[in-house]
């Protein structure tokens, strides 16, 4: 193999959750080019990621000329976690010779090799990424690297805590934001959580992008102004110091769960409209919080505008003191 293409367009949280893919792959083809074609705007993602010799950003436009641009590329592989029906015509079109996809993909008569995506307890989406080497192994032997990694340089680590007066392990963050509103605790009930922390002597942060900052200031409305609301303000590389600096992590079913997995840092995560058999519940140090035995549970596999059913009670009968007791055990074993 002497180039190797990953496609993976997905949201950040699911191209976090790929670094142990693109590691596998370097270390099962440690002499050829790696490739990773990512959504346009997280290019800074694996920027100085070792295993990675090029990132290409795609903005999901020029199905075509994309295709003809991946295909003067030469490559001999590629492994495509992304399941759109324009994913699989793009790799189709741009004439690799091997392309592994998932069975259930868009279109996915057009790869050459078609792996099973499954959803079962306890299966998590890390491993089901991995299975994408699956039809390799009759033919090299495949080296397996399971361990979430994002690259952060040591020094925009201590600048960055250093920028915001905070202290390794001192403070918490609480991360409310959700591009799916069904997929967001309540404002007042994190605000909650944040209020018990700051009793716990430790700072209360919140983070998001600007599209979060409704969720962040109403959580600061309710903290009534004993937060340092963060969101908004970061790049993504000063995100992940900010996660990699924490005691612990409170959010949604969302990306920063996926980060700290990536820096060891116990994650508390809320679930309302999704349930953690999706896949997506802490690869590491975790609790998973939810309300159980609601029939009308899960409504979708990423959530959704509004509630279905017009209640919300998975997060409406999800209480602060539920989640506080989760945090309260991670901070005590941890």
């Amino acid at each position: 193999m002497k180039k190797v293409l990953i496609f993976q367009t997905a949201f950040l949280g699911d191209l976090i959750l790929t670094s142990p893919l693109i590691k596998s792959v370097k270390k099962t083809f440690p002499e050829a080019e790696v490739h990773l074609v990512v959504r346009k705007g997280l290019e800074g993602v694996f920027e100085g990621f070792g295993y990675l010799n090029k990132i290409i950003p795609f903005d999901k436009k020029g199905l075509w000329g994309f295709a003809k641009r991946l295909k003067r590329e030469n490559y001999s592989l590629v492994l495509s976690p992304h399941r759109s029906h324009r994913t699989s015509l793009i790799l189709f079109l741009s004439q690799i010779p091997r392309r592994i996809g998932y069975d259930r993909a868009g279109f996915s008569f057009l790869y050459t090799d078609r792996v099973k995506h499954e959803f079962r307890k306890g299966l998590h989406e890390v491993e089901r990424l991995l299975n994408l080497l699956k039809p390799l192994e009759n033919q090299v032997s495949v080296v397996y690297d399971r361990k979430v990694e994002l690259p952060l340089e040591d020094g925009l680590y201590a600048k960055t805590l250093s920028r915001f007066s905070l202290k390794e392990k001192s403070y918490t963050l609480i991360a409310p934001g959700s591009v799916w509103p069904t997929k967001a605790w309540l404002p007042e009930y994190f605000a909650e959580v944040g209020k018990h922390l700051l009793k716990r002597g430790l700072k209360v942060v919140l983070v998001g992008s600007r599209a979060d900052e409704p969720y962040c200031s109403k959580v600061f409305e309710k903290m009534e102004g004993r937060a340092l609301n963060l969101c908004g303000k970061t790049s993504l590389k000063e995100f992940f110091a900010l996660v990699k600096g924490a005691r612990v992590l409170v959010s949604n079913d969302s990306s920063p769960v996926h980060a700290a997995a990536a820096f060891n840092t116990p994650v508390v995560e809320v679930y309302g409209a999704t349930v953690p058999d999706f896949g997506f519940f802490p690869y590491g140090i975790g609790k998973v919080v939810e309300v159980e035995g609601l029939k009308c549970r899960p409504c979708g596999l990423h959530g959704g505008k509004s509630c279905p059913e017009g209640h919300f009670k998975c997060m409406v009968e999800l209480s602060p003191q539920k989640v506080v007791n989760a945090v309260e055990e991670l901070l005590n074993t941890c």
